[in-house]
């Protein structure tokens, strides 16, 4: 399946310690760019996280945010951090023995001291298998909106390779056209100069000419081009890379056949190829 770079979940689960909200979003980059947004207590998970999301994605900006609401646990106690209640202790003291007047700490101040009550803290090894399983839930939800994204710029592809080979159809016919046009004004002319037709130089200017318009290679190159496009999003798979050189690749023959340009419906349908070519391009730099 074509995968779009484009794509969210956000996924939640109940836990004993608490409910863990797991958040998936990207955008298009050119390569795969992956960044978390953790709680601290889910800090030591990240290189497990990350090398989940490297198996299952190729390209992308990932922006990966968890978010870990714990369960209030008034059952337990709440005990004094000795090593810290100490430590202000003596820098009360500290304090009180250069200025004199000096309030001291109180009990109130102590308790509402930041981090002077320990609680039991949750250890990130125990919530590791309830995390990892919400990132994989998540990831097959994001994995699944991706790829409904890519199947949607395919079919907008492949309606736009089906334009551009109308396109080319229609071209074909034209140049003979174009050169049996000329031809034919070139020995009125010559008529009515008197001169020659069947003059040398009269046979080299025309064949300047049709060497000139002549963009059979062109356009049997766009066809190829496009050839390999439309097999590329059948095949499916991660197909970005290659469809952006496919773009280049197009975009480059429709300038040479509009260059070699002496028509003005020939130059016309140059320009509706490039404008096609410039949308799929647009279109293309969001597929994986």
């Amino acid at each position: 399946m074509i995968a779009s770079m484009t794509g969210y979940a956000v996924m939640s689960r109940e836990i004993p310690e608490g409910s863990l909200t797991l958040e998936l979003r990207s955008v298009n980059n050119r390569y795969l760019d992956i960044q978390f947004r953790l709680p601290d207590e889910f800090r030591l998970l990240e290189s497990a996280m990350r090398e989940l999301l490297h198996t299952q994605l190729k390209r992308g900006k990932i922006d990966c945010r968890l978010t870990f609401i714990p369960h209030a646990r008034i059952d337990l106690p709440q005990q004094l951090n000795d090593q810290l209640l100490n430590k202000l202790l003596e820098l009360n003291s500290a304090v009180k023995s250069v200025l004199l007047e000096a309030r001291s700490l109180t009990v109130a101040d102590i308790l509402r001291w930041p981090g002077i009550l320990k609680e039991d803290t949750l250890s990130a090894t125990a919530l590791h298998e309830s995390c990892m399983k919400l990132l994989q839930m998540t990831l097959n939800e994001f994995a699944a909106t991706r790829v409904r994204e890519g199947e949607k710029l395919k079919n907008a592809l492949l309606e736009r390779v089906h334009r551009l080979r109308q396109l080319v159809t229609e071209l074909s016919p034209r140049i003979p056209i174009l050169l049996a046009n000329f031809q034919e004004k070139l020995i009125a002319r010559l008529q009515e100069a008197k001169i020659d037709a069947n003059d040398e130089r009269i046979r080299q200017e025309l064949v300047l000419f049709a060497s000139k318009i002549d963009v059979d290679e062109e356009l049997s190159r766009l066809q190829t081009h496009l050839d390999e496009v439309e097999h590329t999003l059948l095949k499916g798979g991660y197909a970005g890379k290659r469809l952006d050189f496919l773009m280049q690749e197009l975009n480059r023959e429709a300038n040479t056949l509009g260059s070699k340009s002496v028509d003005v419906k020939v130059s016309k349908i140059s320009v509706e190829l490039k404008v096609l070519i410039e949308q799929m391009r647009e279109q293309v730099q969001n597929i994986e």
